[in-house]
C-alpha cells in the first residue's frame, strides 16, 4: 500500500483541529435536532404562559364585573338622615302569615295561614305578642330598627310572613308611618321587613343583612323577640354561628300560654326522630348552618316560589358567610366560619 501524500494528511489534521476550536457563534448557529427540540419546548412554554395569562385576565375581568358596585340600584336609594344613627337591630321572626284585614279579628285562627300543628292553643296570640313586644322596644329606643323577618313560605299565600306581620302592626296602630324629617314629604319609619328567611338561622343572618341594606351601616346591638322555647337555639347556636358577641345579643322569649307552651318546649328539646326532622335545637348542633340533610330539605320545602335573597349585592361583605356550608373537608358540618366579618371589632 502506497503512503498517503503529505499534503492530504496535513489537511485531515487541520480539519480535526478546526472542529475542536470552533467559535461559540458557530456552535449556536449550527442546525441540529437538539436545537430544534429546544426551540419547540420554548415555544410551547411561551404559548402555555400566554394562555394562562389570558385566562387570568378574563377571570379578573369577570370578577370585577361580578362585584362591581350596583350603581343602577344604589341611585334609586335615598336614605333618611335618621338611618345613620341607628345601631340597634330588633328582630321579630315570623311563624305564620296573617291574611286578615280587620286587626280586631287578629286572634282568630281563621285569619291566619297556619300549619296544622299551629291551630288552637293560643299560638296566634303568641305571634301577636311578639309583634307588640318588638314595637314597644323600638318605641323606647330611638336608635333601633325593627325588622320583621320571614319569607313567602306558604303555597296559598301571595305575601311573606314578614309583610303580614308588618301589615298587622300597622293595622293595630303599633307602628305608624310618620315623617321623620321636615325636609322630605316621604314617610320614614324605624321598621321594615326582611322577606327571604326560611328558618331561624336565616332570620338572624338575613335581618343583619337587611339592617345594612336599610341603613347603610352594621348594627352594634341585636335583640330577638320570639318563642322562649327557642332562646337556646338563638343564643347558643345561631349567634355563635355568626360570631356575634354575646354581650351585644339579647333575647326576649314569649311563649303561648298554658298547656300549649309546655308542649312547645318539649318539642324544641325533643330528640325523637320526628322532631329531629323538624327545626328544633338538636339538628342545629349537628348542622350549624342548616345547609345539609333535613334542615336543607326544610328550606326547600318552605320556598315554593323559588325566591332568593339580594344580600350578595347589598351586603357583599357577607358573601363568604352566606355561602359557608362546612363539610367533612372543613372539619365537619358544625365547623364555625372563621373568615372576616364586619363586626369583628365589636367586643
Amino acid at each position: 500500500m502506497l503512503p498517503l501524500p503529505i499534503s492530504f494528511s496535513a489537511r485531515r489534521q487541520y480539519a480535526r483541529l478546526s472542529r475542536q476550536h470552533r467559535s461559540t457563534r458557530d456552535v449556536l448557529l449550527t442546525r441540529a435536532r437538539v436545537t430544534n427540540l429546544g426551540f419547540l419546548l420554548l415555544a410551547g412554554f411561551a404559548a402555555l404562559s400566554f394562555f394562562v395569562n389570558l385566562l387570568l385576565y378574563f377571570s379578573s375581568s369577570e370578577n370585577a364585573r361580578r362585584y362591581t358596585s350596583p350603581d343602577g340600584i344604589l341611585s334609586t336609594l335615598q336614605r333618611d338622615s335618621m338611618a345613620a344613627g341607628l345601631d340597634h337591630l330588633i328582630i321579630v321572626p315570623g311563624h305564620a302569615i296573617w291574611k286578615g284585614t280587620d286587626a280586631a279579628e287578629r286572634l282568630n285562627d281563621s285569619e291566619w295561614i297556619l300549619e296544622p300543628y299551629q291551630r288552637g292553643g293560643g299560638r296566634v296570640a303568641a305571634f301577636y305578642n311578639h309583634i307588640v313586644a318588638g314595637a314597644e322596644l323600638a318605641e323606647e329606643d330611638e336608635n333601633t330598627l325593627l325588622v320583621f323577618s320571614g319569607g313567602q313560605t306558604r303555597r296559598i299565600s301571595t305575601t311573606t310572613e314578614a309583610e303580614s306581620y308588618m301589615r298587622l302592626a300597622l293595622a293595630s296602630g303599633l307602628i305608624s308611618a310618620r315623617s321623620m324629617s321636615a325636609a322630605t314629604a316621604a314617610p320614614a319609619i324605624r321598621a321594615t321587613t326582611e322577606n327571604y328567611a326560611l328558618d331561624s338561622y336565616q332570620n338572624l343572618l338575613f335581618s343583619v343583612a337587611r339592617f345594612h341594606e336599610y341603613t347603610g351601616r352594621w348594627p352594634e346591638q341585636i335583640t330577638v323577640v320570639g318563642y322562649e322555647m327557642k332562646r337556646q337555639r338563638f343564643t347558643e347556636l345561631h349567634r355563635a354561628a355568626l360570631r356575634w358577641p354575646n354581650a351585644r345579643f339579647n333575647y326576649i322569649g314569649i311563649d303561648a300560654e298554658g298547656d300549649e307552651a309546655e308542649k312547645a318546649r318539649e318539642g324544641e328539646a325533643s330528640t325523637s326522630q320526628h322532631h329531629t326532622r323538624q327545626n328544633g335545637y338538636l339538628p342545629y348542633t349537628l348542622d350549624t348552618y342548616g345547609c345539609h340533610g333535613s334542615l336543607l330539605s326544610k328550606r326547600r320545602w318552605r320556598n315554593p316560589f323559588a325566591r332568593y335573597h339580594p344580600y350578595y349585592t347589598s351586603s357583599p361583605e357577607l358573601s363568604t358567610l352566606l355561602n359557608w356550608c362546612p363539610g367533612t373537608a372543613d372539619g365537619g358540618e358544625n365547623t364555625i366560619f372563621d373568615g372576616p366579618l364586619p363586626w369583628d371589632h365589636l367586643q
